[in-house]
């Protein structure tokens, strides 16, 4: 089946007829891609010139289950959720409740952020874009991983402890906590939550009708796929993240049916029917690019820049502008594009997070319209995936090697004064304890980040987290005072394939208790 829809590609592009990918030309390459990297169930949707030509699942929404996915079943779409976010700004902005460029002290004033100057200066547009000065990901830990306490109350309390790593403005670094406050901007001013505002004010308007802005406001979860990942060797359904802290920056579940419905509306300048969303001023605002990010092309197409607009990544493609996003959960990855000169809308939603899967397809889906020769971007990504693993498998193999072979040394040093409580600014509190010769650290506000500490070399130890889902084990560096006992910690991920949003390196413990 595979060589005969590489024949057909190739045969088609050869003719120069090869307009638009067929049904059978997604399913072999969604079924390949799901083969090819391990994913369960994926569902793509295909929008052309108004309509939707194609909206299908794949495969199965739950490895124990066994329930197939179609085009009503609902993904969790992460960072996708952005978009939405600054649509609800800016249909606030039509309305003139607010400005793109009000400071947002005007709506909350008790938000400050580390430096005085940015905290009086920093705008809604500053909210969405991406170049606050601070670093990637810097204060994910406050959302991430899942089971924590804290809420959003937390976040704009907390946020100006996080020290920036760049000048305000002047730098891309993507991040998320900066949208859960563009949330609590948005409730403010319109009176309603985040999500009852996306609810109705979007979703209902547009027929959305079984997404819901969160995954505890689903009225039916009969058809939700469950996240999966691949851990040690093997495929595993994990723990659902759905703390409602991160909704405003990654909050929304819904099916590519229903996500068809919106990217219509985006092609369509904010029209849906005879009805705006928003106005085509504010739509051209979200697609203007406000960040300008390093230009390192890609390997298969042409680009002459890149940059974010108001939560939409913008470039172009071989000279035609793509308007996109990602998100991605634990074990959920997803995709939303649009080439609107093609008047062209790709959706790739996935229960796996191996980003590769939804590139391969969408880029095979996207080459047929653009009319470019055959490419095989599952063979091509496979490769790159595997070269990027086996560089990070090299790091880890070696470090805990070393820890093995300290612990086969006989009269293995005792390290009991590392233990005690550490508290870090924004993170709060780590307990350091031993029992029975085992080393344990153990998060106070976020109770899954618990796992052994292991000796590694000099004054460096590494924590195996409990939950070996995460791929985020990390080493913690000790600073010890002149009487032997540990004053400082910093932490830094092993592993440089680590979700960015494992922040170790924002963190600064000082001990506070033996």
């Amino acid at each position: 089946m595979q060589k005969q829809f590489f024949l057909t590609v190739m045969i088609l592009v050869s003719c120069g007829v090869f307009s638009q990918i067929k049904e059978d030309q997604v399913d072999a390459v969604v079924n390949q891609t799901m083969k090819t990297f391990n994913v369960p169930g994926i569902a793509v949707a295909i929008i052309k010139d108004g309509k939707v030509v194609l909206s299908k699942g794949y495969g199965v929404l739950n490895i124990k289950t066994q329930q197939k996915v179609d085009g009503n079943t609902l993904f969790g779409i992460a960072s996708n959720s952005k978009a939405f976010t600054a649509a609800a700004l800016g249909m606030l902005v039509d309305e003139k409740k607010l400005q793109w460029d009000d400071k947002v002290i005007t709506y909350i004033p008790e938000f400050k952020m580390y430096n005085d100057y940015v905290t009086q200066e920093f705008t809604i547009r500053d909210l969405l874009t991406h170049r606050s000065g601070l670093g990637l990901g810097a204060g994910d830990l406050m959302i991430w991983p899942d089971g924590h306490d804290f809420t959003p109350k937390d976040i704009i309390a907390n946020i100006h402890f996080l020290k920036p790593v760049s000048a305000f403005r002047t730098k891309y670094d993507y991040d998320n906590l900066l949208y859960v406050i563009a949330g609590e901007v948005i409730a403010r001013v319109s009176g309603m939550s985040w999500c009852d505002f996306i609810e109705s004010r979007i979703m209902k308007p547009i027929g959305m009708t079984h997404s819901a802005a969160s995954f505890k406001r689903l009225k039916d979860t009969s058809n939700c796929i469950a996240p999966h990942v691949p851990t040690q060797g093997k495929l595993e359904v994990i723990q659902r993240y759905t703390n409602p802290i991160f909704d405003a920056a990654a909050g929304i579940y819904t099916s590519t049916n229903d996500l068809s419905q919106w990217v219509l509306t985006q092609l369509n300048k904010g029209k849906y029917g005879t009805e705006s969303l928003f106005s085509e001023k504010v739509h051209k605002e979200m697609w203007t690019p406000q960040t300008i990010l390093p230009n390192n092309g890609f390997k298969t197409y042409t680009c002459n820049f890149k940059a974010y607009g108001l939560g939409w990544q913008l470039t172009d493609i071989n000279g035609h502008l793509q308007v996109s996003h990602t998100g991605g959960l634990d074990g959920i990855v997803t995709q939303t594009i649009m080439i609107p000169a093609l008047q062209l809308g790709i959706i790739v939603l996935t229960n796996q997070q191996s980003g590769a899967a939804f590139t391969a397809i969408s880029n095979t889906i996207k080459d047929s319209y653009l009319g470019l020769p055959y490419k095989d971007h599952v063979a091509l990504l496979s490769e790159d995936r595997k070269q990027k693993e086996d560089q990070a498998d090299k790091i880890t193999d070696e470090v805990w090697a070393k820890v093995k072979e300290n612990e086969s040394k006989k009269g293995t040093q005792e390290h009991t004064k590392i233990c005690g409580t550490y508290t870090d600014n924004w993170f709060g509190a780590i307990v350091i304890s031993q029992k029975k010769g085992v080393y344990r650290l153990a998060s106070v506000r976020s109770p899954r980040l618990c796992g052994t500490l292991h000796f590694y070399k000099d004054a460096t130890f590494a924590v195996q987290w409990d939950h070996a889902s995460f791929h985020a084990d990390a080493f913690v560096k000790m600073e010890y005072a002149p009487n032997g006992t540990v004053n400082r910690i910093t932490m830094e991920a092993i592993s440089p394939l680590t979700d960015f949003s494992y922040d170790f390196q924002d963190l600064d413990f000082r001990k506070v208790k033996d």
